[in-house]
């Protein structure tokens, strides 16, 4: 048995932040509340979120984060511990809302995440990816009991953001093969369902990718829904598997190699380029929508040199214990410099 937990409440659309404190009062948290935000999303969307709240007379503190890492989250968690909030509110970027989640999760509140960007899927996802843990890759957190996700803020986040978001929702395509492929070889749970949403995701991400690099409304949307997705497809699953593959384990081991690594977006993009490649799906067709958005498809595009792709694809099956189409031992550097040649990504 494994229990789902899912969000009981999702607002996508224009102008939905000000619905903030209504959705804290039909939600029963109509006592103080801790808003946790960063030193830009403050003024992003922050504020909004605070004058929401007071419109309702929900008191609240506000945390802002200069550097989201596991010494905010045990800062957070004091905090809780000193002024008993109702709930957590994460105003902010992936990282900012990851910090919230885990710190929820450790004291046992109810978490609203308020996304300011739309550059990868912890917006809504039960999973957390946060710095000093001494783990790579994402951590159980708690799945937000609301998420709250305002087209016109989105819309104001930089660009390559919302393109990076788009590489980490097509990477869904390789990381459901290399979970059917360790249920087939391991005898790993396989779940169809939230494979297949996870997969619906990055499809109607692929099919939607003019409307999203041009910042329509209606592909931010599609964007913002398809994130939302996919962690609904990690909560059903009970794991991260449907989203989460051996494109997300290059993307990590590449945070370790590279002095400068990409966003994780981006990297995940390249990733899913050459795993598709290994699981003989359609490779090119991915690394041209990526090029279609004006994602990076290269090294060069990443910002990296060709060694640290290299290195990346050597030690990525290493990242985590989990089987994928690497296998238990990885790649060979030859193997690994071949593959990077043949999908372009090095020359």
């Amino acid at each position: 048995m494994h229990v789902i937990n899912l969000p009981r409440r999702i607002l996508v659309g224009y102008g939905v932040l000000r619905q903030l404190g209504a959705t804290c009062e039909d939600l029963g948290f109509n006592k103080r509340v801790l808003v946790v935000t960063g030193d830009h999303t403050i003024e992003a969307a922050g504020r909004e979120a605070l004058s929401s709240l007071s419109s309702s007379h929900i008191d609240y503190d506000l945390v802002i984060v200069d550097e989201p890492n596991a010494e905010w989250v045990d800062k957070i968690v004091k905090t809780c511990l000193d002024r008993s909030p109702s709930a957590i509110i994460g105003v902010g970027g992936g990282s900012i809302i990851d910090v919230a989640k885990l710190a929820s999760a450790k004291v046992g509140l109810n978490f609203i995440s308020v996304p300011t960007s739309a550059s990868h899927d912890g917006i809504a996802s039960p999973r957390a990816s946060v710095k000093g843990l001494g783990v790579y890759g994402s951590v159980e957190a708690r799945t937000p009991t609301a998420i709250i996700a305002d087209v016109s803020i989105i819309k104001r986040a930089p660009r390559r953001l919302i393109i990076s978001g788009c590489g980490d929702v097509i990477a869904k395509i390789t990381a459901v093969s290399d979970w059917l492929l360790a249920h087939k070889l391991k005898g790993e749970y396989y779940g169809e369902y939230a494979a297949s949403l996870a997969k619906m995701s990055a499809h109607l991400v692929m099919k939607s990718a003019k409307e999203i690099a041009s910042l329509t409304d209606e592909g931010i949307r599609t964007l913002l829904e398809a994130l939302v997705s996919c962690g609904v497809a990690m909560c059903i699953a009970g794991s991260s598997r449907p989203c989460s593959g051996s494109e997300h384990q290059f993307s990590h081991a590449l945070d370790i190699v590279a002095s400068r690594p990409a966003l994780h977006g981006e990297q995940c993009g390249v990733g899913t380029i050459m795993m598709a490649y290994l699981h003989s799906l359609d490779w090119r067709r991915v690394r041209q929508v990526l090029r279609s958005i004006g994602a990076p498809t290269t090294a060069e595009g990443l910002g990296v040199p060709s060694e640290a792709i290299i290195k990346a694809l050597t030690i990525a099956h290493k990242i985590r214990d989990r089987y994928t189409i690497l296998g238990e031992t990885g790649l060979t550097q030859g193997a690994a410099k071949r593959l990077a040649k043949v999908t372009g990504v090095i020359e």
